[in-house]
């Protein structure tokens, strides 16, 4: 049986929410669907999102200083963002794929995806770093949008080679895809809006709200919420709280169930909050107020949880202790993967333009060459 093709949402565009900002489980009928979709995890498994957010965050922080050490020539952060991240990429299957944008680092996370790999981009070091058909995971995007169109693509041929509606659990397979709200104003993401509808694709269309497309706000980007977007498309739409790791992961078990089954696509709005920087060239200073920061700092998604567990009789000193050890570990580990990596030849800028040999190619590889050859003596030695 396919489940409803109808996405809820609360009254007046209220994002879903399971979990207070004050770290207590909301009590509402109007979310006992969604609560459903939870009820399966235990005190362990709750330790275990935490555990994610916080090594998770601990990646970024990392990051970020190697970034501001000249390790890194640019790093997108994720700060604020570890709920929405992390909840959407547990409820993945292992046969379901991901298509990201350029700060999924969470989501890389969930998948299996050693984090340190990720930096292999930032460093310059080649234009991806993994394959990604070793984890489900997608390579990361850079151009902004382009990718809705790809996982759009990818999941009508998951359609088309039968992997959709057959009830095997382990055959069955949803596609989905991670954008930003400024995505949205981009032309690719309405084509893989109105593709997907039309085809009823298995996909999951993953707006992470953030508040600021760079330095341009939602509110100067559209009229209505995001996730009304879908509507217009025919595409059953959600809103939710993405600092609110359950709710993340409850809205998008949901989804991804719909769309395994033949239900078609979602698409979900995770109101969140970028908390840091866009990208580490970018001073967020000079367009937003300290007022509107420190609003989203009481809401922090890792201290949200961490209270709930502690509230809930979950939290565990010792726990708390490992789990400490293990992020100064993964600190440790980040930062000796970088410095380790070294500095590729300039001349590897040739490589893989083209899957085959190509004329134009070659001859501004032999012109780099000459160039770079130009700066050293006859002995050798730099002039």
């Amino acid at each position: 049986m396919r489940p409803s093709r109808q996405a809820a949402s609360t009254p007046d565009d209220t994002p879903l929410q399971l979990v207070t900002p004050d770290g207590t489980f909301v009590a509402s009928d109007d979310n006992a669907r969604y609560r459903a979709r939870i009820g399966h995890l235990d005190s362990e498994d709750l330790r275990n999102l935490y555990r994610d957010m916080v090594l998770v965050r601990r990646f970024d922080t990392e990051a970020t200083s190697l970034q501001r050490q000249g390790e890194l020539a640019l790093y997108a952060p994720l700060l604020g963002q570890e709920a929405a991240q992390v909840g959407s990429g547990r409820a993945l299957a292992p046969q379901d794929m991901a298509f990201p944008s350029y700060r999924e680092h969470g989501v890389a996370h969930t998948r299996g995806l050693d984090m340190p790999h990720i930096l292999q981009l930032f460093r310059g070091i080649d234009h991806g770093g993994w394959d990604p058909a070793e984890h489900n995971f997608h390579l990361y995007t850079l151009v902004i949008g382009s990718h809705a169109l790809h996982a759009t693509g990818y999941a009508m041929g998951v359609q088309r080679d039968g992997l959709v509606g057959t009830g095997d659990r382990t055959k069955d397979t949803a596609v989905i895809t991670y954008f930003g709200d400024g995505a949205t104003s981009q032309g690719d993401v309405s084509e893989a809006l109105g593709f997907a509808a039309v085809n009823e694709a298995p996909l999951v269309l993953f707006c992470q709200n953030n508040q600021w497309a760079i330095s341009v706000p939602t509110s100067t980007q559209t009229k209505v919420p995001l996730y009304q977007r879908g509507a217009g498309f025919g595409v059953p739409s959600i809103r939710v709280d993405g600092n609110d790791v359950l709710a993340c992961y409850a809205a998008t078990s949901e989804a991804l169930d719909r769309a395994r089954s033949g239900g078609g696509p979602t698409f979900i709005e995770a109101v969140t909050y970028r908390m840091g920087a866009h990208t580490t060239s970018d001073d967020p200073t000079r367009y937003r107020t300290a007022e509107e920061e420190q609003h989203w700092r009481d809401r922090d998604p890792v201290e949200r949880f961490r209270t709930l567990l502690v509230t809930e009789e979950l939290w565990d000193e010792g726990h708390a202790a490992d789990l400490e050890a293990q992020a100064d570990e993964l600190g440790e580990r980040v930062r000796s993967y970088v410095k380790g990596l070294g500095r590729p030849a300039s001349a590897s800028m040739f490589d893989h333009v083209y899957a085959t040999d190509h004329s134009l190619v070659t001859e501004d590889r032999e012109w780099f060459a000459d160039y770079e050859a130009s700066f050293t003596d006859t002995q050798g030695g730099a002039r």
